[in-house]
């Protein structure tokens, strides 16, 4: 006698849960140009890693002597694999089972994903569709009564996010329309991603909101463009494919979990090499703008920079990228918008960020073109400054290695906070470096304006003392007080960035952080 026919009967579940929703259901979805949970999980991992857990749960149908008629799957497929040859966690949800709504097994499951990325300190891939196990107006005839939100299962399992978050590296995929639970898992991670045709974030969708008497489709209440833009998700492209790998990049840079460092690469770049393009890239004339993503595309190691939440916060642009081999975290000002001044959506993207590099041990490389805050009534409106104070106090509070390249502008209290201060981080200025308290732009007016109004030539005069002035803002004046320590040649900077990875890496300490990222 053996267990055969228990296997047997194993492999027969096996087989129907993989059907999924039916092959009318999988045709809906191929029809709507999204693909199937196993089919996203097979594109998101490394070929042939994925180990399902729980294939066999589900609800199953029985004859009257207790044999096994059909079984139908849960809408939740969760398992390990691998990524770039490194293990992690993933958990989809199957929209072809009962539109990825919620019932038991979806939550178990879900939860167990996380539970296992937390324990064994696992990265963790996110592939949401639907409610993503969230609630259903169905749901209450089912069970016969109504969950109280947060009573049973909900908070433990919010819990574990929350944990994740400060743990392991925590990613989100968007590729359908997703509400409610599946939109807050969809934007609790560090890096979410959303395909642009064919899915939608939302707290409620259009029926619900027509209640109150907004009529919507799903694009115009949570399209791509909506939800990029507010900061809710940091990326958009066109295919799932891209989706995956947009993911498995992310992953690139970033440790298992907190308790290691940053993955080196090799690195078949010269340390020393220099750009000619970048002795001029940065105009004389102050009033004209340059692009400042070419020139962080030169410094790093070639097609390395990753930039993430390119929508939001425009003024500052943040993500990762390698040098030397060895994953840093960019930001710079971008002048572009704003002239680079700091809105209250630019702090929170920094808040963001930084806690982000803190939480994962990267290294911090700042390319600065600030010239302040954002100023006027509307800078009022979103309290900018209590933004501002938020993001100089997260990026005094990180440990982790800081290196600062000042450009040009470095003005008011946001030019202040270039840096932590409090500690010693390495700072070079070019050649093109302008600072001080305030701009003179506005300032002049009314600092000397008696001067300019006995003046027989106001404008004239105004010009004089503008002119005196930007001599004495010679970045050699300032170097002449040690308040800067080094200028240098624009075309340098590739080197000395290369060492400070260098210094940096044996400085980068496994385990937690005084403080962790928040979503």
């Amino acid at each position: 006698m053996t267990w055969q026919p228990e296997l047997d009967e194993l492999r027969a579940r096996e087989t129907m849960a993989r059907r999924m929703g039916g092959e009318d259901k999988i045709k809906r979805q191929h029809d709507g140009g999204r693909l199937t949970v196993r089919e996203r999980i097979d594109g998101v991992l490394d070929s042939g890693s994925f180990h399902e857990i729980g294939a066999i749960a589900g609800k199953a149908s029985y004859d009257s002597n207790s044999q096994l008629i059909d079984l139908q799957s849960a809408n939740c497929v969760i398992g390990r694999g691998l990524v770039g040859g490194r293990p992690v966690v993933v958990c989809g949800d199957d929209f072809t089972v009962r539109g990825g709504s919620a019932d038991a097994t979806i939550k178990e499951k879900t939860w167990m994903a996380e539970q296992m990325a937390l324990e064994f300190r696992l990265p963790i891939i996110r592939i949401i569709e639907g409610s993503g196990g969230g609630g259903s107006v169905k749901t209450i005839e089912t069970t016969g009564r109504a969950n109280l939100p947060g009573r049973v299962g909900g908070s433990y399992g919010y819990h574990l996010v929350a944990r994740n978050l400060g743990t392991v590296p925590v990613v989100a995929l968007g590729l359908g329309s997703v509400a409610g639970l599946g939109a807050a898992r969809l934007a609790a991670s560090h890096y979410s991603v959303m395909t642009k045709s064919t899915s939608a974030m939302f707290v409620a969708g259009p029926p619900v909101v027509e209640r109150i008497g907004q009529k919507l489709t799903k694009q115009e209440l949570g399209g791509w463009e909506i939800q990029c833009r507010a900061g809710a998700v940091d990326h958009a492209v066109d295919t799932e494919e891209e989706a995956f790998a947009c993911a498995r990049r992310f992953l690139s840079y970033l440790p298992s979990s907190i308790y290691a460092t940053p993955p080196v690469e090799p690195c078949n770049e010269d340390p020393n090499r220099r750009d000619e393009s970048l002795i001029k890239v940065i105009p004389k004339d102050r009033r004209r703008v340059y692009k400042m993503r070419p020139i962080i595309e030169t410094l790093v190691d070639r097609g390395s920079f990753f930039e993430m939440g390119q929508m939001f916060g425009r003024p500052i642009i943040t993500g990762f990228a390698r040098i030397d081999g060895r994953a840093v975290a960019i930001m710079a000002g971008d002048p572009y918008h704003y002239a680079g001044a700091w809105t209250a959506d630019a702090c929170a993207k920094v808040i963001r960020f930084i806690d982000l590099a803190q939480t994962f041990h990267l290294p911090v490389v700042h390319m600065v073109d600030c010239p302040g805050f954002l100023i006027g009534l509307e800078a009022e409106k979103t309290a900018t400054i209590r933004a501002g104070v938020r993001a100089m106090a997260a990026i005094t509070q990180t440990t982790v290695p800081w290196c600062t390249i000042l450009i040009r502008n470095v003005f008011g209290v946001a030019g202040a906070i270039h840096q932590p201060m409090g500690r010693l981080s390495l700072r070079y200025a070019w050649p093109s470096g302008y600072w001080g308290s305030l701009p003179l732009e506005g300032g002049i007016e009314a600092a000397y304006r008696q001067d300019i109004a006995d003046a027989p030539d106001p404008a004239k005069k105004l010009a004089e003392i503008e002119d005196r002035l930007n001599k004495l803002r010679s970045p050699f004046r300032t170097a002449e007080t040690f308040w800067v320590e080094e200028i240098i040649d624009p075309r340098d900077s590739r080197r000395l960035l290369c060492e400070f990875t260098r210094l940096a890496e044996p400085l980068l300490t496994p385990g937690p952080a005084a403080f962790t990222m928040r979503p």
